[in-house]
């Protein structure tokens, strides 16, 4: 006779009922077309992670609601996957090199690409289990025969596919524009994936000279060293203290460059001293007034966030090379010695920083590839108008409904999607590059030969080494785990998925992708 257990003893009846359950195939979605159907999307997590009690709790209530339409008879599909996270996973192998080290070689650029790839994969088949191994132990009824990893080879081939068909609707482009670039990683960072917060620093009130003339003018910055790179300085239009000087120039401090001054309303007079320097290439406000105002975009920094003369070739020698922070100590203290540095006060600033390594972000002009978000389509209507009019009629609700309201903030306020990042580790986008200039994207290097050689073009093609940002794959999951573009029964069953149970921290990231890409 056995005895009881005094207390309840999880682990033996886990190792037991729950493999036993997926043995017998219990959580299989049936595909009978006179069924109703029910399908739940798991939000992947990222492979380098694990499961918190956040998830415990998020998952149980997928549980509850997909045994709950089990057992009323629907045709039932609970879609288990974990995302290959792009950024996050190259940082924890790029660390194991730095510590362990192979051979010597302490870093991805020792190892090389095509190595470095197969120590991420050979780190994955290690290491990237775990979540999977802790659903087990939950008994979370998802269909396991539906698993996927957005770096499999089906879903990479949805990538492909959606990018190629994009671009040929002109939807994804390549451009130089703005965006948010992380130093230590060395490549542009989603929008979402910066946070701001407020820290301690200064306003520094710089003279300007007006060219021709014992005047001058003097503008507040809070970071001084961007000067190397201003190409204008701008008053408000209605500030009866500067009128007469707009369309006059000013001569930078440190160069003797010479710049106009304009006005535009996106100057606050009460700031400071009403008068602020135009730095396009490097500030995102600057950015836009830039367009605006037709200026010269001079990027004054490296990629690594180093002052470079490529653009502004007047940047003194001793400038050259030095870090960004570094130059603006040697730039405060040239100031201050030529009597330019009228004065200093302490400032409270939003400081942004990358949320994946800390590091302060510099905008940076870059070569990227986007997603139109605004421009129409095959269809008619943008990316951005099909994914607000889902919310709006319906089609898509929020509970609770506030969200309605955050999510159609963003939606109406869209930029061009920035997909490119220029890590190793992801979907490397398909596109190829010859001598001349021109591209030629393509779902395989045939193709793109192909394409190369009707065009006239017969020289040598180098691929694109760029990937795609991570959430571009994940926002494809509502068909991509499907098995589209085939037209398969589970497409036609559980496409649109009836409910997603997520946070609202990631509604931009991936919610309001998913419905912009699958609509």
């Amino acid at each position: 006779m056995t005895e009881l257990a005094k207390s309840f003893e999880p682990g033996p009846i886990e190792a037991k009922h729950g493999p036993l359950w997926e043995q017998r195939g219990l959580y299989k979605p049936t595909l009978d077309e006179a069924k109703p159907s029910f399908c739940i999307q798991l939000p992947p997590p990222n492979v380098t992670g694990t499961l918190h009690m956040g998830h415990a709790f998020n998952q149980t209530i997928m549980d509850s609601l997909t045994r709950y339409h089990r057992m009323k008879g629907h045709n039932t599909l609970w879609i288990p996957g974990t995302d290959h996270a792009g950024i996050a996973t190259q940082i924890v192998v790029e660390r194991q090199l730095q510590e362990k080290g192979v051979n010597g070689e302490k870093s991805r650029h020792d190892l090389g690409r095509k190595n470095f790839v197969a120590k991420v994969w050979e780190w994955k088949e290690q290491s990237g289990s775990t979540i999977t191994q802790q659903m087990r132990r939950m008994g979370d009824s998802v269909s396991w025969d539906h698993e996927y990893f957005t770096m499999d080879d089906k879903l990479s081939k949805v990538v492909v596919e959606t990018f190629v068909r994009l671009h040929e609707e002109g939807l994804i482009y390549r451009g130089k524009r703005l965006v948010s670039w992380d130093p230590i990683l060395k490549s542009a960072v989603s929008d979402l994936e910066v946070e701001s917060e407020e820290e301690d620093g200064s306003m520094w009130h710089i003279r300007y000279a007006i060219d021709g003339s014992s005047d001058s003018l003097v503008v507040a910055t809070t970071r001084p060293e961007t000067l190397l790179g201003d190409t204008a300085v701008m008053v408000h239009p209605e500030d009866e203290r500067y009128t007469a000087l707009i369309g006059q120039q000013v001569r930078l401090p440190i160069t003797g460059r010479l710049v106009p001054v304009i006005a535009d309303e996106h100057v606050d007079k009460d700031f400071g001293t009403g008068v602020v320097k135009v730095t396009p290439a490097h500030d995102t406000n600057d950015y836009q007034v830039g367009l605006r105002h037709s200026l010269p975009m001079l990027t004054i920094f490296d990629l690594e966030a180093k002052v470079s003369a490529v653009d502004a070739t007047d940047i003194p020698t001793e400038y050259v090379g030095l870090d960004r922070f570094v130059a603006r100590k040697k730039i405060v203290a040239q100031l201050e010695a030529d009597g330019q540095l009228v004065e200093v006060k302490k400032h409270k600033l939003m400081v942004p920083r990358c949320a994946r390594t800390g590091q302060v972000i510099e905008p940076m002009l870059t070569d990227q590839w986007f997603v139109a978000m605004t421009q129409p389509g095959a269809g008619g209507k943008s990316i951005a108008e099909q994914a607000i009019e889902a919310v709006a009629s319906g089609e898509v609700k929020f509970v609770p409904e506030n969200w309605v309201n955050t999510y159609n903030q963003w939606m109406n306020n869209i930029q061009d999607w920035c997909i490119s990042r220029q890590l190793w580790w992801g979907h490397q986008i398909p596109a190829w590059y010859g001598s001349n200039g021109d591209i030629y994207v393509a779902r395989s290097e045939e193709e793109a030969r192909a394409k190369a050689t009707a065009a006239g073009y017969t020289g040598e093609l180098t691929r694109d080494e760029d990937v795609l940002d991570t959430w571009y794959s994940s926002a494809l999951v509502p068909f991509s785990t499907l098995g589209w573009p085939e037209q398969t029964k589970e497409m036609d069953l559980f496409l649109p998925s009836s409910v997603l149970v997520t946070g609202y921290d990631i509604i931009f990231f991936w919610v309001a992708r998913m419905i912009m890409m699958t609509k």
